[in-house]
């Protein structure tokens, strides 16, 4: 099981939403850069980049903390929000950013990760984000009537390299992870599945890796690090991950 810590970024900041909404906002630190250095310090071998702005149309907003991000740590960096066009990809490749999840777009156009791995490569994870089994786009402000393993069930012919399914319910809220809904997915899907929203402890973690679908191969953690209800250096000792590179 690989751990994997996030980074929300707002107006260059890095904070965390309550179940994905804008007026629900926690700053953690007025410096993203320093906070991903610390990850690293602690054993990180992967970051989750959230860009919380992009996600709303605003993709201009962090792209200068992105880029110190990337210059600053040289572990494997995946990065979400408002990844809608060919030119945010081409941007973002430019800065080095190793995995792309496609949200949005994905869910409105799959066959866009096909098109654009043809001409990338395989970068692109499938983002499915839902509430009560129903995908959320745009920010997870808008709800459609996509059933969220449906279009799991697309991602790997698609060309996704993987899928990250968060349940917006519980993201957030520490308590405790969606390890069925998320099972669901990797059942669907076929495809390596990193799950997000929920974790609060490291026992969340732990009932991860013994209940959930061998799919699941990675977990995303925010707040419950910011608010040191969970100690990463105990983290990664505990759950090393993978050894090298993951193709994920």
């Amino acid at each position: 099981m690989t751990i994997i810590p996030a980074i929300d970024l707002l107006g260059g900041e890095c904070v965390r939403l309550t179940q994905g909404d804008y007026a629900q906002v926690d700053v953690y630190s007025s410096d993203p850069v320093a906070v991903a250095q610390a990850f690293v310090q602690a054993g990180a071998r992967r970051i989750h980049i959230v860009d919380l702005d992009a996600a709303r149309g605003n993709p201009a907003t962090n792209r200068t903390v992105i880029a110190a991000i990337r210059a600053a740590v040289a572990c494997t960096i995946e990065l979400g929000g408002g990844i809608r066009a060919e030119s945010d990809v081409e941007e973002l490749v430019e800065l080095g950013v190793d995995r792309l999840v496609v949200g949005t777009t994905f869910a409105r156009r799959p066959e866009v990760i096909r098109e654009w791995s043809a001409r990338y490569g395989a970068r692109f994870i499938a983002g499915i984000d839902a509430r009560d089994g129903m995908v959320c786009v745009q920010g997870w402000e808008q709800k459609t009537e996509i059933q969220d393993a449906a279009l799991a069930a697309t991602a790997r012919d698609m060309g996704a390299c993987a899928i990250i399914y968060t349940n917006i319910a519980r993201d957030g809220m520490l308590g405790g992870p969606d390890i069925e809904g998320t099972s669901r997915i990797a059942g669907a899907s076929g495809l390596p599945v990193i799950l997000s929203g929920g974790i609060g402890a490291a026992g969340d973690i732990e009932r991860v890796v013994e209940r959930a679908h061998p799919g699941v191969v990675g977990v995303i953690a925010g707040k419950a690090i910011y608010t040191q209800a969970l100690s990463l250096p105990e983290l990664f000792a505990r759950f090393p991950g993978t050894e090298g590179e993951p193709s994920w």
